[in-house]
C-alpha cells in the first residue's frame, strides 16, 4: 500500500508538472544519445525565451552545434549557434542566431537538475542561442538567468555527457571530445489526447516553405562538400 501511495504521489506530481509545458517536444540527437526537452507553456514565465528557442529548433539552428561546456554537478552548456555550428547557415538562420531576447528572470523558478537555463552576457537582454541543461542545483542563478523549460527524457544521455573527460580553460570546464548535436526535430502532440503526436523535421515545421527548406538543404550540402574538400587537401598524399 505504501509503495502504491508513493507511486500515486509521483504520478500526481508528474501530471501537475506536465501541465506547465507547451505541446512541443524538442529532440536533440547527440553523439552520446537523445535528449528530449519541453518548453514551459506560453502563459508561464520566460515565454519569449521559450518561443525564441522553439523557432531556432524549427529552423534546424542547433544541428551540428555542440556542448562546449560540461561542468559536472553544474551545467552542460550548448554553444552559441553563430560560432558553435559546423554547417553553414542560411540567411534566415543567421538572423535568428544573432537575434537577442530580453531577460525573463523569475526567482521562484529554481535552477535544478534538468532545467533549461538561457545563457547571456552581462547585459540582461543579451541572450541569443546558447543555453544550459542543468546538472545540479544552482541557487545563485535563480532570478539571474531565464529558466524556460526542462529535460523530460534522456537522463541516461545526460549522465554520459556529465561523465566525459574534461579540461579547464579559464572559468570554463570543457569536454575533451566534441559532443555534437547531430540533428534535431520537433514533436507536437495531436489535437486529441489519443492521437499519436506529429513528428516534423526541424526544417519543415512552422512557417518555412518548401523553397526555403530546399535552399537550406543546399546550403548544408555545400558546406559538407567544402569540408570534405578541405579534408582531402590536408590528408591525401601529394597535396
Amino acid at each position: 500500500l505504501t509503495t502504491a501511495l508513493a507511486l500515486a504521489s509521483l504520478a500526481s506530481r508528474a501530471v501537475a508538472s506536465s501541465a506547465r509545458f507547451g505541446r512541443e517536444r524538442l529532440v536533440m540527437q547527440t553523439t552520446l544519445g537523445d535528449v528530449t526537452l519541453a518548453l514551459y507553456d506560453h502563459d508561464d514565465a520566460a515565454r519569449a525565451t521559450a518561443a525564441h528557442v522553439l523557432e531556432a529548433f524549427e529552423l534546424g539552428l542547433y544541428d551540428t552545434n555542440h556542448f562546449f561546456r560540461v561542468d559536472a554537478g553544474f551545467v552542460a552548456q550548448i554553444a552559441d549557434c553563430a560560432g558553435g555550428r559546423r554547417a553553414a547557415m542560411s540567411e534566415r538562420q543567421r538572423e535568428l542566431a544573432t537575434r537577442t531576447v530580453r531577460g525573463e528572470f523569475d526567482a521562484s523558478v529554481k535552477h535544478t537538475r534538468g532545467k533549461l537555463s538561457m545563457a547571456r552576457w552581462s547585459d540582461p537582454d543579451s541572450a541569443t542561442s546558447s543555453f544550459s541543461v542543468m546538472l545540479g542545483t544552482a541557487p545563485h542563478l535563480d532570478g539571474e538567468y531565464a529558466v524556460f523549460g526542462e529535460m523530460v527524457e534522456g537522463e541516461e544521455t545526460l549522465r554520459k555527457i556529465e561523465a566525459v573527460e574534461t579540461t579547464k580553460s579559464g572559468i570554463f570546464v570543457m569536454p575533451k571530445e566534441r559532443i555534437e548535436i547531430l540533428s534535431t526535430y520537433v514533436l507536437r502532440e495531436g489535437a486529441n489526447s489519443g492521437e499519436e503526436g506529429e513528428r516534423a523535421s526541424t526544417t519543415t515545421t512552422g512557417s518555412a516553405s518548401d523553397a526555403e527548406e530546399l535552399r537550406e538543404c543546399r546550403v548544408r550540402a555545400d558546406s559538407l562538400a567544402k569540408e570534405l574538400h578541405e579534408i582531402r587537401e590536408r590528408r591525401l598524399p601529394g597535396n
